[in-house]
């Protein structure tokens, strides 16, 4: 059989099981040494790692092999290495291959996933808002004053949290004498712990956090005003303090009204503060310059007389289009003092730091005939003054509400925009977008008469009404809020009392009516024939404020509320968080206003409603900075 196998090799054929070789033809064909390999594997060339030469042949004998291998490697075409297609001993080595690439990446996957699972517990993950309601019971409340809530996030965890102060009962001695105690706390916007609180000793008047830079570097920082003397800085994340107003530079005087933020005025690039203290004597009142870095005074009070009878009006901070800067005030009008004007007699001096540079034109005219420094902008029963973005000037308008009427001036020359006449307002008109011409439009609250209000959203472009309903409402004053949503529209929620279906049978079901029992409504521009039931309360709601989830693309809203007091007993103070989205989609109570044609579904709204996304009100954080409006 040996034989017989040499005689066929020398003569260039294969054995049959290996069918037919011919060196010439091979040569001039297109099948490369792979193809031979294939072949061989499949015909039983080679088994378990060795040819089927191998099996035959005899290990030792080493004549065979070697003539083996010669005739192998004659057969190779020209161009052709003689490594890559020579031994079939390197062929078996090779088919080990796959293998180890098999082996090498699942050891690679092995290792990722150990690298992704190590990560995963090793950093935290961003901090979710999975209390979308809770209700914090801070004790007892004895009439303390309760400012606008100051939502600002201190702890740094990405949710906003809820600044206020109240004025609580403490016993002073074993006896049980009571005596007040002004605390100032930050609760969590996320499950209404307390983060910090800080004793002050007198009623606050504002706690502000927001656009504060007072600090170098930068750091969250929060002042508190408070009703007579007390101006003092905080840290934002502690509540430790930073600086206190010395109550020597109020020697006559006792504070009026909240600081104003101003731009760097004394060169140590901080922002600096004006606030307002008025004397025994209403008419008689003086602007002090605060440094915002020490909370030194920058320079001697300036003291104004003026008249004016009715509610304090600001002070506000105005930056006109040139860069010129103004502070707002009054007694029941509206009254302008250019800053340029306060830093050179506060400091005695007539030069002017970069910033204080420039003034108005439009302004400066309109001083008194005896060329007073104060500016004449509005009189005659001034309640509120609000600053409006505008939409086709980079200067903001001024929003002024008197009892019984809303003009809007530009502020660029103070000419009236529009004046709307109104029957008794009582309440701060909110700004959002209700029409789709991305001008702020208002939402406000007249009293229509004895336990019925009239909402109404004024249009911020033409100053006409294009929404309006009458309520029941037995609450004393409550501020509208809004906020705007991912599709540049806002929802505008209130206050008021049970109300009653227009018909009937829209709105199925016995209804028992609840006195005493006070609603939070939300309006949607979308849906205007329908107002949403949000949630109640039987307390009196004495602040409340709306905040933004920004990871969740959320909004939340703050109720602050007092119990009914019984005589000689001050009732308990609540505060309260209400997710809105939540509130909408597991709660609400669809309430129409009339009947639409087709028929708008509560199927239908609450899938609309599910897709809401609300975001940051840009037309709220306003800062003064350089000469920008």
């Amino acid at each position: 059989m040996l034989d017989s196998l040499s005689l066929l090799l020398s003569s260039g054929k294969k054995s049959p099981d290996l069918g037919e070789y011919d060196p010439l033809t091979q040569a001039d064909s297109d099948e490369s040494e792979d193809d031979l390999v294939l072949n061989l594997q499949k015909n039983g060339g080679v088994k378990n790692g060795k040819s089927t030469l191998e099996e035959v042949l005899d290990p030792d004998s080493e004549v065979e092999v070697e003539v083996t291998k010669q005739r192998l490697s004659e057969s190779v075409p020209d161009g052709y290495p003689a490594e890559a297609t020579g031994s079939l001993e390197q062929k078996a080595t090779s088919s080990l291959m796959p293998y180890l690439r098999t082996a090498v990446f699942l050891l690679t996957m092995v290792i990722s996933m150990i690298l992704v699972l190590v990560c995963a517990f090793l950093i935290p993950c961003p901090p979710r808002d999975l209390h979308n309601t809770w209700n914090r019971n801070l004790g007892q409340e004895a009439g303390g004053v309760l400012f606008p809530l100051e939502l600002s996030d201190v702890n740094g965890d990405g949710l906003p949290d809820i600044l206020l102060s109240f004025t609580a009962l403490m016993n002073a001695s074993v006896l049980g004498v009571s005596r007040p105690s002004v605390t100032v706390m930050a609760l969590s916007g996320m499950n209404g712990s307390t983060l910090w609180s800080s004793h002050i000793p007198e009623e606050t008047r504002s706690v502000q956090c927001k656009g504060l830079i007072l600090t170098a570097p930068a750091e969250p920082v929060c002042l508190v005003t408070g009703t007579s003397k007390f101006l003092s800085l905080l840290h934002a994340s502690s509540g430790k303090t930073i600086w206190t107003l010395n109550p020597a530079h109020l020697p006559s005087g006792t504070l009026a009204a909240p600081a104003v933020m101003l731009p760097d005025l004394d060169g140590d690039k901080v922002g600096d503060l004006v606030v307002l203290a008025i004397g025994e004597t209403q008419p008689d009142l003086c602007f002090i310059l605060v440094s915002g870095k020490t909370g030194n005074p920058l320079g001697g009070p300036v003291k104004y007389s003026i008249n004016g009878e009715g509610k304090l009006i600001g002070p506000q901070a105005h930056i006109t289009s040139r860069g010129a800067i103004y502070i707002l005030f009054g007694f029941g009008n509206v009254q302008a003092v250019a800053l340029r004007d306060l830093f050179a007699q506060a400091r005695n001096r007539d030069s002017f730091p970069p910033v204080l540079q420039q003034e108005e034109p439009e302004w400066e005219k309109r001083r008194s005939v005896n060329l007073s420094e104060l500016i004449d902008i509005y009189s005659g029963g001034v309640e509120f003054l609000q600053m409006v973005t505008a939409s086709d000037t980079n200067c903001s308008d001024l929003l002024i509400t008197t009892k019984h009427s809303l003009t809007l001036l530009r502020g660029e020359d103070l000419e009236p925009r529009w004046n709307l006449e109104l029957q008794d307002i009582h309440s701060q008109p909110a700004p959002g977008y209700f029409n789709a011409d991305q001008t702020l439009d208002f939402m406000v609250q007249a009293q229509s008469n004895n336990n019925v209000k009239k909402m109404l959203v004024v249009d911020g472009k033409s100053g006409l009404p294009v929404w309006s309903y009458d309520l029941p409402c037995h609450m004393q004053e409550s501020d509208a809020l809004s906020v705007m949503t991912l599709e540049r529209k806002s929802v505008f929620l209130f206050w008021a009392d049970e109300m009653q279906p227009a018909l009937q049978n829209l709105e199925p079901g016995p209804r028992n009516k609840r006195p005493g029992l006070h609603h939070l409504y939300l309006l949607h521009p979308t849906f205007p024939t329908i107002l949403l039931d949000l949630t109640n309360v039987t307390d009196t709601v004495t602040a409340s404020a709306i905040g933004i989830n920004d990871l969740q693309k959320d909004a939340f809203y703050i109720t602050v509320t007092t119990s009914p007091t019984s005589e000689n007993q001050p009732g308990l103070l609540l505060v309260s968080k209400l997710s809105l989205r939540w509130a909408m989609l597991t709660q609400s109570r669809t309430v129409p206003l009339m009947e639409t044609t087709p028929k708008i579904s509560r199927g239908e709204v609450r899938r609309f409603l599910s897709r809401l996304k609300f975001i940051n009100f840009p037309h709220k954080v306003r800062q003064l900075r350089g000469n920008l409006c």
